[in-house]
């Protein structure tokens, strides 16, 4: 079977998360996010991001934290602002739709947002006769793997502030933008310039799981309400917050991203040698490499690697993801069959 570069949440969890989970297995706790487990881990992340002010619920899944955020949060004539290449706009089969609330995409930049085009989109919708724009949504890491630095993040926060927007950053590999190159955004900052945010977990070492992190007091209001309503109040609340516990406890979050990182960054290096282009840039664990039908061909007996975009008849950009628990060995295998088949 080949090996798969498609995803970043193929595997299961990381040990100390399974060991956490059977240890407490037989124990009885109180439900519905009600337990102390719960209760623990969310001062847990309350600590990491230096504030005690903050509501920390635990869901199942990045897709079912954007609609039940967005669903709660947003009066039924509000929109969303976000990136045309946005999860929410891409990969979510209209759930936020659903809820009656339209997407306003933008071209994105680089993967990302920015306050011209923010403002852009506003203009377009001027007045009752349109939707009013409520929200803008943001990914960091983003999907096309950049990430924001603290200087746009704060620009795009100021300015939701000043036009009454609430800020809302999908986190689902929020590790992977913090463990990057260069970072200066961390969980406090997010804390401080959202009114809402999550930590995820799924694609980082979590068999499942999502932190949703409401920083704005006027969000708290029947939130368990609204987690309900969705399907997202798990009745074994504490199997998802023990897993935050286990990954934040030793500091194993951060380094389940910054291995992830590190060794798609390795496969980026190998992919440049061989004077492979990039179509996006990415510090992160995702990269978006231009390769020939030919080489793709070749690699496929041994490796999965996922299409992005066919471009024409012989390239198409594919996306190649590590995780956190990526094989090395097959990272190494794989740069070497690439450096094979280019002689070098």
């Amino acid at each position: 079977m080949p090996y798969s570069f498609i995803n970043d949440y193929s595997e299961g969890c990381h040990h100390e998360v399974l060991k956490a989970l059977i240890k407490t297995n037989y124990e009885q706790s109180e439900g519905y996010g009600l337990d102390r487990y719960s209760l623990e881990a969310a001062e847990m992340l309350k600590k990491e991001m230096k504030r005690d002010d903050v509501m920390i619920h635990f869901l199942c899944g990045g897709t079912q934290a954007n609609l039940v955020v967005i669903g709660h949060t947003l009066r039924p004539y509000e929109a969303i602002i976000a990136c045309d290449t946005g999860h929410i706009n891409t990969h979510e089969s209209g759930s936020i739709e659903m809820t009656g609330h339209k997407i306003i995409p933008v071209l994105n930049d680089d993967g990302k947002l920015n306050v011209a085009k923010i403002e852009a989109a506003l203009a377009k919708n001027p007045d009752e006769h349109t939707v009013k724009a409520g929200m803008v949504y943001l990914s960091n890491s983003t999907e096309t793997g950049s990430v924001y630095n603290k200087a746009e993040l704060t620009a795009i926060s100021a300015f939701c502030k000043e036009k009454g927007l609430l800020l809302f950053v999908d986190g689902a590999r929020i590790g992977n933008a913090m463990m990057s190159e260069g970072n200066d955004l961390w969980l406090e900052d997010y804390a401080r310039l959202c009114d809402a945010f999550y930590i995820g977990g799924t694609k980082n070492g979590a068999l499942f799981g999502e932190a949703v992190v409401l920083c704005n007091p006027c969000l708290f209001n029947d939130f368990r309400h609204s987690l309900k309503q969705h399907g997202a109040m798990l009745a074994k609340g504490r199997v998802a917050a023990i897993q935050f516990w286990a990954l934040f406890k030793d500091g194993i979050y951060y380094a389940n991203a910054k291995r992830a990182n590190e060794l798609a960054q390795m496969i980026a290096e190998a992919l440049n040698e061989c004077r492979i282009e990039m179509a996006m840039a990415s510090k992160t664990n995702q990269i978006f490499p231009i390769l020939p039908q030919e080489l793709v061909d070749h690699l496929a007996e041994k490796y999965d690697l996922g299409i992005w975009e066919k471009i024409d008849e012989r390239f198409s950009v594919y996306r190649i993801v590590t995780s956190w628990a990526t094989e090395e060995e097959k990272v190494h295998s794989l740069i070497k069959d690439i450096k094979e088949f280019y002689g070098v």
